[in-house]
């Protein structure tokens, strides 16, 4: 059986196409992703514009095509932050599913983050002990505590990079904003009760990862379970600072489109690390998309109950 998901994200359309048998397990086919900054102008309008939902929708298009060209039965679409904050959202998700042929199933923050922690558990288990995952969206930023890989609390707050980018204000009064946030707004359960470790999942955290590592091509491989530290992170920052848009969109392993928003993602992932008084983190490839896969192929599975690596 093959199967594809589409990750319909704020700011990048993200595709997984599988090959799975009759158990849990699967083999990735392709997978591939593109910015197409769904979110644009939403913080400020509250509606996505046609413009963004054009891009949107040609990739989403292309990548369902794609799908059925490599034999997929099924497509599984998800929208998440832009498509469920923007008065156009629904409209926009019912369009898509039309013109497609396959339904757009828009998430709760809620759902979000419970399928994303699916995916991370999918490739670093075990994960023993505490832990919390956070994914860094261009809409929303999803944080999930987890014990032994039983949920505990699963929060997405209205902290995405997109938002923050086109606010332009100073740097460091972008990261003092967040900071604050993440003090106001993260529960207790995720703030003040200890960790044994953070994992860092999407794309801030995994070109953090490729720059620290130096790499001259984005390597997943080398980035998937990656430590990254809080220096690190620092050093990133320093390097990034002085440097244009134009400047930094030619660094390697700098996915097209991104430029502008590693330094709002910067700004989170430090914040982060702060609230949760930790010095690292663990960068996992694995996500949304994978939970979308894991959730279809074991859809009465419950979260503590380990899965294996693909």
């Amino acid at each position: 059986m093959r199967l594809a998901a589409i990750d319909l994200g704020t700011n990048t359309v993200r595709l997984l196409i599988v090959e799975a048998g009759t158990g849990p397990a699967w083999r990735a086919l392709e997978q591939t992703q593109r910015v197409t900054r769904l979110g644009e102008g939403l913080a400020a309008s509250g509606r996505l514009s046609e413009a963004a939902m054009t891009r949107t929708a040609e990739t989403v298009t292309e990548y369902s095509e794609r799908a059925a060209r490599l034999g997929a039965g099924r497509v599984l679409i998800v929208g998440t932050s832009a498509v469920r904050e923007a008065a156009n959202g629904a409209a926009f998700a019912a369009a898509l599913g039309s013109a497609t042929g396959h339904p757009v199933r828009v998430l709760s923050g809620g759902e979000e983050a419970r399928l994303t922690l699916q995916g991370v558990l999918w490739g670093l288990v075990p994960l023993a002990g505490a832990v919390v995952v956070f994914d860094i969206g261009g809409g929303s930023t999803e944080f999930i505590r987890a014990r032994d890989g039983a949920v505990e609390v699963a929060v997405s707050l209205r902290l995405g990079v997109v938002p923050l980018a086109e606010d332009r204000a100073p740097a460091a009064a972008v990261a003092s904003r967040v900071r604050e946030r993440l003090r106001r707004e993260l529960p207790p359960a995720i703030r003040g009760s200890g960790v044994d470790r953070l994992v860092g999942t999407a794309g801030t955290v995994t070109t953090l990862a490729a720059l620290d590592q130096g790499l001259a091509v984005y390597d997943p491989a080398r980035v998937h379970g990656y430590t990254l530290t809080r220096g690190a992170v620092e050093r990133q920052r320093a390097r990034l600072a002085p440097l244009s848009i134009a400047e930094i969109g030619q660094l390697p392993c700098l996915e097209p489109g991104r430029a502008d928003l590693i330094g709002p993602g910067i700004a989170v992932t430090l914040a982060v690390l702060d609230a949760l008084g930790v010095e690292s983190l663990v960068v996992s490839e694995y996500g949304l998309r994978e939970g979308i896969v894991a959730e279809a192929l074991e859809p009465g599975r419950r979260l503590d109950t380990p899965l294996p690596n693909a």
